[in-house]
């Protein structure tokens, strides 16, 4: 791919994302920033959601882990769907309820303002983490194809490469914020999702074989398998779709950046036909890409391929010699497609949270909106900078499965979130407020203990994704023990 063609494809893409915010964007406020004026329509809500749901590491991580676990993700994505159902019917009417601007006011309502602050910091703490790490697996690609592009010229700097893609998601979020993204996200989805399915069908026709004969090769290569019954094994069956729905229930029914887009739904029932649908399609979707990295597996065989994990997609389709110059510009164009909504959305949830949570912003009555507005924009910026920075440090890390870093990273940040909302949820008990922060962070310190004497404590047992569930359920009994059986009046949910 020429430099000027991949020039091109960016900036056209990115003028059209400019186009969309500003129309959106226009006479934005605080509200409208950080809940969309509770007026997004529901439709548009469920399908943008699945981008941000999926991101580059889907894109990327899913299909070249086939290679290695098979179909075995999709037990994954079916607990996924089971949580979906759960955020449905039961976080939701609670948020809807409660008229939440942030979810994690929820705690402030039912502990006391310390987990209140505890909650939002790891919500900061999760989404920051994890949405850096989407974001460096994109940029990683693309800064491999700008390297190849501009080779006999001069050498792009990484640094470079992120910071300008985080000045552009800065540009067409910075003032219309979920208000903007819900339609952002729709149109990032759909090439994504075209992108999807374009490499499929054209894998399809070079290596001459339909769905029921390229599902054949796969299974005689042992890739088709998607149940795992081996107790002993990290991808059995039942702790994947356990791991699965409390993932979702966690990373998406108590993610301020994910539930941030269904409260800008005017009414619940809407916001549940959102999150029901997302399900759906969810399910559908990752089918699509375990299928797609399937047959990548096949079609690098056949010419001599060895790239696996997450460099065999972005080796495959950017390979010049072999993929027409139109593959690579659909693999382009949906990668950005991948990148821009795990980012953006989490840049304007952090920055609804740091200023709702952290600096209480909305309460401050000593505060013009002319400066709220200016806070808010500070912070965005700052938000900004922390992601370029934390971006440098997965690439001195480079693992080569960031699909498995996000999963342990969410199994100890998530786990005090998951354990505080069950227990808010599930019992009549108040907590020592003033030692919430203290035991969400033994939680995951006993968690770590944990896993590394895993071998001395079970033998053969590995611990894998329940890790996130043994998490909440520390937090869970630490507050059980912090509690007296107490109900104040109207504090309850």
């Amino acid at each position: 791919m020429t430099p000027g063609l991949l020039f091109s494809i960016v900036i056209a893409y990115f003028v059209i994302l400019l186009i969309v915010a500003w129309y959106t964007g226009r006479n934005s406020n605080n509200d409208s920033f950080f809940i969309g004026n509770r007026n997004s329509n529901w439709m548009l809500v469920a399908f943008g959601m699945i981008g941000t749901s999926l991101s580059g590491v889907t894109f990327v991580s899913v299909p070249g882990d086939v290679g290695k676990t098979a179909f075995g993700y999709f037990q994954v994505a079916l607990g996924n769907m089971m949580g979906y159902v759960v955020i449905a019917f039961v976080l939701l009417p609670l948020y809807y309820r409660l008229q939440l601007t942030s979810i994690y006011n929820y705690f402030s309502t039912r502990f006391g303002t310390k987990s209140y602050k505890t909650g939002a910091s790891f919500f900061i703490l999760s989404r920051t983490l994890g949405a850096t790490a989407r974001l460096y697996l994109v940029v990683n690609i693309l800064q491999n194809l700008l390297e190849e592009a501009f080779k006999d010229q001069f050498q792009v700097p990484f640094w470079l490469t992120t910071l300008i893609i985080l000045l552009m998601i800065l540009l067409y979020t910075f003032e219309g914020g979920v208000k903007t993204i819900v339609y952002t996200d729709t149109l990032q989805t759909t090439c994504m999702l075209a992108g999807l399915v374009i490499c499929i069908v054209y894998i399809l026709n070079r290596l001459d074989m339909n769905i029921g004969s390229s599902l054949q090769a796969m299974g005689t290569k042992g890739m088709s398998q998607i149940f795992f019954t081996d107790p002993n094994s990290p991808l059995f069956f039942f702790k994947q779709i356990l791991g699965g729905a409390f993932i979702t229930i966690t990373m998406t029914g108590m993610d301020q950046e994910m539930m941030q887009k269904n409260i800008s739904v005017k009414r619940l029932v809407d916001a549940q036909k959102n999150v029901m649908t997302l399900s759906l399609i969810f399910g559908v979707v990752i089918l699509l890409f375990l299928f797609l990295g399937g047959l990548l597996y096949l079609y690098a065989e056949t010419i001599g391929v060895t790239a696996a994990s997450d460099k065999l997609f972005p080796t495959l389709a950017l390979d010049a010699q072999r993929m027409p110059a139109a593959i690579s510009v659909i693999f382009i164009i949906a990668l950005i497609s991948a990148l821009f909504p795990s980012a953006d959305g989490a840049i304007t949830a952090l920055t609804s949270s740091f200023c709702i949570d952290i600096l209480n912003i909305q309460r401050r009555n000593d505060l013009s909106e002319k400066e709220k507005k200016n806070t808010r924009r500070m912070v965005h910026l700052g938000f900004s900078a922390v992601f370029l920075l934390i971006v440098l440090v997965f690439k001195h890390i480079d693992s080569q499965s960031m699909i498995s870093v996000i999963l342990k990273i969410a199994s100890y940040t998530y786990g005090p979130l998951l354990g505080l909302f069950a227990f808010g949820i599930l019992t009549k008990r108040t907590v020592n407020d003033d030692m919430v922060p203290a035991i969400a962070v033994a939680a995951p310190v006993l968690c770590y203990v944990l896993e590394m004497t895993q071998t001395y404590l079970f033998k053969d047992y590995k611990i894998g994704l329940e890790l996130l569930v043994i998490n909440g359920l520390f937090m869970f009994i630490g507050l059980w023990l912090s509690s007296r059986n107490f109900q104040k009046k109207g504090l309850l949910s």
